[in-house]
């Protein structure tokens, strides 16, 4: 989770406009110490006393740049971030940079490179790795540069450069590239090896040698010679400027890897798309011929990559701590995957007992603190996730009070830190290009880690509130500052002069980084991925609910593509990549040289094991594609811990029970008294996800749906299917088996998979009208009767004025000599379907009253806001998840009592309809 500290318990919009996502403009940071971003802000300086990027020793550091890389935004966290990022005062180099299968470290005199092919576990057993060890350095002759700054760089490859005002050096080096590119002057190519090389081939220009058991090619101008004296290898390059070294999978691979020798790699780029259940992405390198005409090129793949791709691979094969890399002839390959759904919620089932849920959603809502003292945007941030992942359970169970409460701590919370100048806010560095929160942690300010990680829970949160309240998250109220953390973390834009591409996330190597400056001897690492799929899950949720395609589409590019990494880089699921001498099933940290079976603050093996399944979530179905590889860590996990699991049995027992519900049901069952949950769960949260799964089955990855958010389970051979349809209009999902599901506009719905859809019998949109359920009729009658032919009425115009919280010739609907018995924490909630046809600026209003003992008067008023009406024929649902914008009296029991349903234009200069007849017509009332 943390990338390079040890923690205590578990734990802009500028003016750059990114139009591909809807990234909106606003004003530059230079202009103001805070910057307006939608209702919320951020400022351009540090809180007073507050810290920014520094060395090991606390000094400020800037980043390590030339002059033609100064003003773009620098990619941190990065398998190579050690080159523009100077962590330790000694070393104006890098520290070990894995790009796989060569690894490499800048010296004063050029690049080390090295191909460690033989593992060794340390640690006491818990860590393997291929560390960096220099077969040779490619350099200059003579060349002794002060520093190694970054030059270029792009998606997955990057150019350092070296100057000693005499002589220049630049290298081009990426993951799964076999070669290295150089461009030098002021000097002959120079080759020093680590040991007396043995000489394989030699036909002038073109020398293979052999270097502590690895070959290599070296490849010098047309017209160059090499020449070996000892342990030094030079060639003049006539006046030419390049010469580049491929590392060979055998020696009688060079003939064809001499034919791509002057191919030099000018830029690296994948490019994605989410359609139909699937998720394709495409590797493309650019190249310049230096010689010739060849274009082409070698790229290496590793195991996450040549498992889904259906393009021709070579017999050729390196080695690496990912396993066996394979070799494709070509500058480009693509993948192809299902896609990893993601949902708000589990479906409803009939294994939940409400009333044992409601008490412990109870718990969490009234509770003294339900932010449990937090103040940095760490463990902020999981406290809002906590909240987040009980506001559509509340609503499925038929609790809208206490969903809104939720939703409103939720808010409120966000709001503090959107907001600049108060104990909490998010501050921009303009030399670092990036954002972060203050109160900062665990090195997210002084070596900016795990910006995606804290940011994730934000962006998870901001999520589920704009399911329920669209108003909240436009551009003009807080989106802005939601998408202005996108930014930060996963921006999607390359053209961004503000923050840079994806930061965290490499999309080579196909998870994240953890750490901003990548500045240890084992290079990068990532420990939490289930909390870097948090972030790619929040994109997913935050790009439906708010009709962003291009965030929800890049959040299943991220997640589809990290989960195929954790299953085979941190699980092992195959058992292919892990090495045979190191006796554990699971990692909890993945490093560039290997993996460790550890976490930055404990060798509990229940966090352990832990740490890269929280956050539980509708994003953590992935997971369940490797029932087996489950099943292997959770017995693992007892055996290192000598029992089941005690501290973070919650988040053990879920993670168990999307292999095997009915075990995991079994230890809830038995151990769910007395014991504390992990801070970013919550009993309620633990109950419904285990008691749904041993209702509904495990989920099934073999099945996707054709909207990202959507899910199969599977229990018996019996299949059951859901989606939640964040957009307006109903719509069918067609499922990757061929069945298919009816969604409700706004909805989640679950069926078997034969057309028809039950909606989850949630508060946002009433089931069929029955005891507190009143369906509208057309001539003004509220009504329990489920049968009856489906209408509409005509709403009269609000005739070109404001009619905003007060009746203006409203249709009325009535139902009279009720009662009923307030029903504790609910709240009134409504579905109606409205539709202005063409018409523009139109917006239907509705007030619920209460007229308690029917004898005229009504006690109680609740006036929501308006729905604001597109100009495109057809129904759009409208609920009581807009809010109230006035409540006047107070609710008690109903005893011969009257219930009024108005609704009117608010706006506008024409006519609008409400249908009714339909299960999308009706009022519920909280009572009993």
């Amino acid at each position: 989770m943390r990338a390079s500290l040890s923690r205590p318990a578990a734990a802009t919009v500028l003016a750059i406009a990114l139009t591909a996502v809807g990234l909106g403009p606003a004003a530059s940071p230079a202009a103001a110490a805070t910057i307006p971003a939608g209702s919320g802000s951020y400022s351009d300086s540090r809180p007073a006393g507050t810290s920014g990027p520094t060395t090991n020793t606390g000094a400020p550091v800037t980043p390590k740049l030339t002059a033609a890389a100064k003003d773009k935004p620098v990619p941190t966290n990065d398998w190579w971030s050690s080159l523009a990022y100077q962590r330790y005062g000694d070393n104006p180099y890098s520290t070990p940079m894995y790009g796989h299968p060569l690894t490499y470290q800048a010296t004063s005199g050029g690049l080390e490179v090295g191909y460690p092919t033989t593992p060794a576990v340390v640690g006491g057993g818990r860590q393997y790795e291929y560390a960096h060890k220099a077969d040779l350095t490619v350099g200059l002759n003579g060349l002794n540069s002060p520093d190694t700054k970054a030059d270029a760089w792009s998606d997955w490859t990057v150019t350092p450069y070296w100057s000693d005002g005499t002589r220049t050096l630049r290298t081009t080096i990426g993951h799964g590239m076999p070669f290295v590119y150089a461009k030098g002057s002021g000097g002959d190519a120079r080759i020093t090896t680590a040991g007396t090389p043995t000489v394989f081939a030699d036909s002038g220009n073109v020398l293979g040698i052999t270097v502590a058991g690895h070959h290599y090619a070296l490849f010098a101008p047309t017209g160059s010679d090499w020449a070996v004296s000892g342990s030094t290898i030079t060639a003049g390059l006539g006046g030419k400027d390049y010469f580049s070294l491929a590392v060979l999978p055998s020696t009688d691979a060079l003939a064809t890897y001499r034919k791509y020798a002057f191919s030099f790699v000018t830029g690296s780029k994948v490019a994605w798309e989410s359609t139909g259940g699937t998720v394709k992405a495409t590797y493309s390198l650019t190249t310049e011929a230096k010689e010739g005409t060849e274009r082409g090129t070698l790229q290496a793949l590793y195991r996450h990559q040549w498992l889904h791709t259906s393009d021709a691979l070579t017999p050729y094969t390196y080695v690496s701590p990912r396993g066996t890399m394979k070799v494709r002839e070509s500058a480009s390959f693509s993948t192809s995957q299902k896609n990893s759904g993601v949902l708000p919620a589990l479906p409803a089932s009939s294994g939940v007992d409400k009333a044992r849920l409601t008490g412990y959603l109870n718990e969490v809502a009234n509770a003294s603190d339900p932010f449990s003292g937090a103040s940095d945007t760490y463990w902020t941030g999981k406290a809002l996730g906590r909240l987040a992942q009980l506001v559509p359970v509340a609503d499925q169970i038929g609790q809208p009070g206490i969903r809104d409460k939720l939703l409103g701590l939720m808010k409120g919370r966000l709001q503090e830190w959107f907001t600049a100048g108060g104990a909490s806010e998010f501050s921009y560095d303009k030399d670092w290009k990036t954002l972060t929160g203050y109160p900062a942690s665990y090195g997210s300010d002084t070596e900016l880690n795990d910006h995606h990680f804290h940011y994730s829970y934000y962006v998870y949160a901001a999520a589920i509130v704009a399911q329920y309240d669209q108003a909240w998250a436009a551009d003009s109220a807080w989106g802005a500052m939601v998408k202005t953390l996108v930014r930060d973390a996963a921006n999607p834009s390359r053209t961004d002069a503000a923050y840079p591409f994806l930061r965290g996330f490499d999309v080579y190597a196909g998870h994240s980084w953890a750490s901003g400056h990548q500045g240890f001897a084992a290079g990068n690492n990532q420990e939490s991925s289930s909390e870097s799929v948090n972030l790619s899950a929040g994109l997913v949720l935050w790009g439906a609910a708010t009709g962003d395609t291009g965030l929800r589409d890049l959040g299943s590019y991220l997640l589809t593509t990290e989960s195929e990494a954790i299953t085979q880089y941190w699980f092992d699921a195959d058992q292919q990549v892990f090495p045979g001498s190191f006796g554990h099933d699971t990692v909890g940290m993945v490093w560039g040289s290997g993996g460790a079976y550890s976490t930055w603050w404990t060798a509990n093996p229940e966090e352990i094991h832990g740490i890269n399944v929280l956050p539980v979530t509708g994003g953590s179905l992935h997971l369940a594609r490797e029932k087996a590889a489950i099943k292997r860590n959770i017995a693992e996990m007892e055996r290192e811990n000598g029992g089941p699991a005690v501290e973070w049995r919650d988040l053990l027992w879920e993670f168990e029970s999307l292999a095997d519900p009915a075990a995991a049901k079994a230890k809830w069952d038995a151990g769910n008294a007395g014991y504390t949950p992990e801070q970013g769960e919550s009993k309620a949260h633990t109950y419904h996800w285990i008691t749904t799964l041993d209702s509904v089955g495990a989920p099934d990855l073999t099945v996707s749906g054709d909207i990202p958010t959507s899910a199969v389970f599977t229990r018996n051979g019996v299949r059951t299917y859901t989606a939640h349809n964040h957009g307006s209009t109903a719509r069918t999902v067609t499922f990757s088996d061929g069945a298919t599901l009816s969604v409700p506009a706004r909805s989640t719905a679950t069926g078997t998979g034969t057309g028809g859809g039950d909606p989850d019998p949630d508060p946002e949109e009433p089931g069929p009208s029955t005891g507190n359920t009143f369906r509208l009729k057309s001539g003004g009658i509220l009504t329990t009767a489920t049968d009856g032919a489906a209408g509409a009425d005509t709403l009269a115009s609000a005739d070109g004025v404001n009619r905003d919280g007060t009746p203006y010739k409203p249709t009325v609907y009535e139902i009279k000599n009720v009662d009923g018995t307030l029903a504790a924490g609910a709240s009134t909630a409504f579905r109606l379907r409205v539709d202005a046809g063409t018409k523009v600026g139109l917006a239907p209003q509705v007030r619920v009253s209460y007229d308690l003992t029917g004898d005229g008067t009504f006690d109680r008023a609740e006036t929501f806001r308006y729905f604001a009406t597109d100009p495109v024929a057809g129904w759009e649902e409208y609920t009581q998840a807009v809010g109230t914008t006035a409540v006047t009296g107070s609710l008690g029991n109903l005893k011969g009592g009257t219930v009024r349903l108005e609704i009117w234009n608010a706006l506008g200069n024409g006519t609008s309809q409400v249908q009714t007849g339909t299960d999308a017509a009706v009022v519920k009332i909280p009572y009993v």
